[in-house]
């Protein structure tokens, strides 16, 4: 019931609807103590809606945002209490007193201040908006960019204005209970002074040198800054927060190119997410902003997702447009009409290349590339279950998609299936659960198959746990996690976390990255995977939650995978382990097949997930293992040829583009001279 109310109330956990429950009952219980009247009773529910309310704000509690859209905003619940304080002074023939009469002329006052305070904020942080954002771009030396206010001012400034009037409060309540206005002048002149010292404080921050330059300085400096560096490629990407991951996966393979790499980013909220790289980001919200930017130098344009931004870049003629995508599947989202519109789309192996073509959506073969995916570098490739060790196998469904389909995710049909079937397997197996990022943000019933799916591994894994031919050296343990807590430690201080971290101006000044520290936390980084494996034991189910463990790892400690049709599947075939997929859909095994090219070389699933045992056999048995020659010829023919390897192939496309584009750039040139000389003739 409390799990239900909460969705429900959309609050993050049971102290979050305490509070809110509390916050919102205060308020009648505040009423009642003023019209008895009664101050103790008055104080008690002053007390409650106060902390209650900083409590949900401190979380950054959904429900709070919400009340405003009620009439219940933060300024609405703040001025009640005060009515209702004023209330409580009348009905306590309090209102010939010299505190009534300071009470109502401090909370005139005090909401007159109100208004300077959240002008002087929202002034403040709209100049310090950067038109352009940057990472790894040197601004500082061509602008000015004076340092953010201290985030004491700015951050959740409203909430903090509206607290002060606590002094006045505390006084006037004071006051009626030792019949004196002392007490109540006092709250009241704190309020009025601090209240008008913090705008007092805001204000040098709106003008002269505390402020950034305007817009047309900031981008004449980048246009600068461009014409210095002269970009060559550029990664293009638009999107949601949860979209970042797509264009986070290709940034090694942007700091790998053998052309000058840079990142063109849509929306401040992706910069805030992007993973840490040493390749330059230019992030710009405005439209009219990207169509004005000097990329003259730029040949090939690389865009990982079809969003409809990517007008602004693809109306650049001088450039040429790929689409690389963010992963190599069967969906229809690999075969989106709208590729088309690019110059080449480039896909992993033969198999994206036949998708386009028994798709039929207009991309022509002569304009496929084959590039490889030089994302799978990290894959290892399998050589059994080692000695001493029960096999790991990684359940890691997709999401259900935006459509309804039911041959999207496993998850709700037969998600529960597969993993009771696993946790309960003789000989017994490891199962690792890593969702899809997205699982439920769509449909509440894949929602609710998620958290069901993550109670059977908790319950499976205590029941373990309590197994005595399981056992763990504790002391193997003990020193991997001391080993985790020091390496993050150390990656804590790297990356600067905690403190005063300015805003998105500070950011674009100091943005540059240390070339040594971002190799020291990849270093650590992967320290950190190999020593988290050994904090738990080898037979420990586990839950993989979050962006670490990376998925890729979770793929090098697994010895089987069972997902759905993504591009998880395509990528797992890098290692040549044997796969299982569910025909969520019910489709049957041939049918599936033919819509399916990955699933070719896999254990098919239906929803009751009957056949898992074939792929714990191959599993067990490497002889026993009818798919392990499938497998070796899909993995050529979905991601291409070992040799060259898959950032060699990228390379060379990305230089074969770029000839093309200057190629085109010369001949344009040469046609506009030759009309230029026609037209002087005929003069």
């Amino acid at each position: 019931m409390i799990t239900t109310a909460i969705r429900v109330a959309r609050v993050g956990s049971a102290a979050e609807l305490a509070a809110a429950l509390l916050m919102i009952a205060g308020y009648p219980a505040l009423m009642v103590a003023a019209l008895v009247p009664s101050v103790p009773a008055f104080a008690a529910a002053t007390a409650v809606t106060y902390l209650a309310d900083h409590y949900l704000h401190r979380k950054g509690s959904y429900l709070i945002n919400r009340l405003s859209k009620v009439r219940a905003g933060l300024s609405i619940r703040f001025l009640i209490r005060q009515l209702l304080l004023i209330l409580l002074l009348a009905r306590m023939s309090l209102s010939d007193n010299l505190v009534f009469y300071s009470a109502t002329a401090c909370f005139i006052a005090f909401y007159g201040l109100q208004a300077p305070h959240g002008a002087l904020v929202t002034l403040i942080r709209n100049r310090r908006r950067m038109p352009v954002a940057t990472r790894n771009v040197d601004l500082a030396s061509r602008i000015r960019i004076p340092d953010a206010p201290p985030q004491g001012l700015l951050n959740r400034s409203a909430e903090k204005m509206l607290h002060i009037d606590l002094a006045a409060v505390v006084g006037i309540l004071v006051s009626a209970v030792l019949d004196s206005a002392l007490p109540g002048f006092i709250g009241c002149g704190v309020t009025l002074l601090v209240g008008g010292l913090y705008v007092l404080a805001l204000m040098p921050y709106v003008r002269g040198g505390k402020t950034p330059p305007n817009a047309e300085k900031v981008l004449a400096a980048v246009d600068g800054w461009l014409h210095e560096y002269k970009p060559e490629t550029v990664l293009y990407f638009s999107g949601s927060k949860d979209s970042v991951y797509q264009v986070n996966m290709w940034l090694e393979t942007m700091e790998q190119l053998e052309t000058r790499p840079l990142i063109i980013l849509r929306e401040r909220v992706i910069l805030q997410n992007l993973a840490p790289t040493t390749v330059p980001v230019i992030c710009v919200p405005g439209g009219v902003h990207l169509m004005n930017m000097d990329l003259s130098t730029v040949r090939v344009a690389l865009y990982a997702a079809n969003v409809g931004k990517n007008i602004h870049l693809l109306r650049v003629p001088t450039m040429k447009h790929v689409f690389i995508g963010h992963g190599d599947s069967d969906k229809l989202a690999s075969v989106n009409p709208f590729s088309k519109v690019y110059d080449e789309v480039w896909t992993a192996g033969r198999a994206g290349r036949d998708r386009y073509a028994i798709a039929d959506v207009g991309v022509l073969d002569a304009d496929i590339a084959e590039v490889g995916r030089p994302q799978l570098a990290p894959i290892r490739t399998w050589e059994g279950v080692p000695e001493g060790r029960i096999p790991t196998v990684l359940y890691a469904p997709t999401w259900e998609g935006w459509d309804g389909d039911p041959g999207n995710t496993s998850i709700v049909l037969a998600g529960e299936n597969i993993v009771k079937k696993l946790v309960k397997a003789d000989p017994p197996v490891r199962v690792l659960y890593k969702p899809h990022p997205f699982t439920g943000t769509v449909s509440a019933e894949a929602g609710a198959a998620h958290r069901r799916l993550v109670a059977l591994m908790e319950k499976a894994a205590a029941e373990r746990a309590t197994e005595a031919r399981f056992t763990a050296d504790e002391a193997v343990r003990t020193q991997a996690k001391a080993e985790l807590a020091r390496i993050e430690a150390r990656v804590a201080v790297l990356v600067g976390s905690g403190g005063d971290k300015g805003d998105e101006a500070d950011a674009t000044r100091d943005g540059v990255v240390d070339v040594k520290k971002h190799e020291e936390i990849a270093r650590l980084r992967n320290e950190w995977n190999d020593t988290y494996w050994r904090s738990f034991p080898a037979w420990e189910h586990r839950v993989i939650s979050g962006a670490e463990p990376r998925l890729y790892d979770c793929f090098n400690v697994s010895d089987a995978m069972v997902s759905d049709i993504s591009s998880v599947v395509s990528d797992f075939i890098a290692s040549g382990k044997p796969y299982a997929v569910t025909d969520s859909a019910e489709l049957g095994v041939e049918e599936f097949k033919r819509q399916n090219t990955a699933v070719r070389a896999a254990t098919i699933l239906s929803n009751s997930a009957a056949e898992l045992g074939e792929l714990l056999e191959a599993v067990r048995d490497r002889a026993a293992d009818p798919l392990a020659e499938d497998r070796r010829e899909l993995k050529q023919y979905l991601l291409g040829p070992d040799e060259p390897t898959s950032i060699e192939q990228f390379n060379t496309a990305v230089a074969n583009l770029a000839i093309k584009a200057e190629a085109r750039n010369v001949g344009q040139e040469s046609r506009v001279a030759q009309v230029a000389e026609a037209e002087a003739t005929a003069g």
